[in-house]
């Protein structure tokens, strides 16, 4: 386990793989196989894990079960568990399901928006600023996450100057923790380091700063670790390295996790998790899948190796 002393840099990391990594996969786990997965997560140290998104079941067949996989995780285990919502319905599930801490979405072009969310991009800004406030009367954490924040598979290149002027709206209702997605994968870390350099500026004093990145270009562990250089203290990352986003052609998974943990680890910064119970769960579900997931580590294996 990587714990910090008292010098040295820390990172949060969220385990995805319950809801971003399975959204996308053709095997489908099910709720009991869920609930495992999420208790693994917990107990190699993940003290956020995003469960589930309350989304239409249509749309992504793979979270349908939201409110009965909500149902059988413990509460007051000083563990978040969080849920992605993308309107004032989703919002009203997840309030009901009893969730503390929802993740809202703000897209940077009005094709993927209409896709991902059915709006376009200033649909999605006033639906953030009501989900927000909402939230807040509820009493439950908001976590907003700018979507294609570095380029869209549709309308190309995301201009900086385009992501300051979403920040600057966006921002008119602070979330607890504003997040930067690569959610294509096509980032490099000079990338990173511009656009959080612009976020960290624009960002209210006590919301952190989180990262979601995809490996699509095999990038994604280099953008990581830029990101923290950036002031980031937050980042997702998916058990195996499953996932992706079902309205994103030739979508893959989120950074693995085992992948992240190895790079913080070898850089010195701390992210609290057990590597040798990761590395059992991803081989968990590997078996599951029934097939080799693309987690480079949880394959080669950590350096140096254990000493038998």
């Amino acid at each position: 386990m990587s714990v910090a002393g008292p010098s040295e840099p820390r990172v949060t990391i969220v385990e995805v793989a319950p809801r971003d990594g399975l959204q996308n996969e053709k095997v489908e786990l099910t709720t009991a196989q869920k609930r495992e997965l999420v208790e693994r997560a917990v107990q190699y140290g993940a003290r956020n894990v995003e469960v589930t998104s309350f989304v239409h079941p249509k749309k992504v067949p793979a979270m349908a079960d939201a409110e009965d996989l909500v149902g059988l995780l413990p509460s007051g285990d000083g563990v978040a568990y969080s849920a992605l919502v993308l309107n004032e319905r989703g919002l009203e599930r997840a309030l009901a399901a009893g969730v503390t801490e929802i993740n809202a979405v703000v897209h940077c072009t009005d094709t993927f928006s209409g896709r991902n969310q059915g709006t376009d991009v200033d649909g999605g800004v006033a639906i953030w600023h009501r989900i927000a406030r909402t939230a807040r009367e509820a009493g439950i954490t908001a976590n907003l996450t700018i979507a294609v924040a570095f380029g869209c598979p549709f309308e190309g290149e995301v201009p900086v100057d385009r992501l300051r002027t979403i920040l600057d709206r966006v921002l008119e209702e602070p979330p607890t923790e504003l997040s930067l997605a690569d959610t294509i994968g096509v980032a490099v870390p000079k990338d990173v380091r511009e656009r959080f350099g612009v976020a960290s500026v624009l960002v209210p004093s006590g919301a952190a700063l989180r990262a979601h990145f995809h490996d699509t270009r095999s990038c994604g562990i280099g953008n990581a670790l830029a990101a923290v250089e950036s002031g980031v203290t937050i980042l997702d990352a998916s058990l195996g390295g499953i996932g992706g986003c079902p309205f994103a052609p030739n979508a893959t998974g989120n950074i693995a996790t085992e992948d992240l943990a190895y790079a913080l680890d070898r850089t010195g910064i701390a992210h609290g998790l057990d590597t040798t119970a990761l590395q059992a769960s991803g081989e968990w579900l590997e078996g599951i899948f029934g097939r080799r997931l693309p987690a480079m580590v949880l394959h080669a294996g950590g350096f140096p190796a254990p000493v038998h």
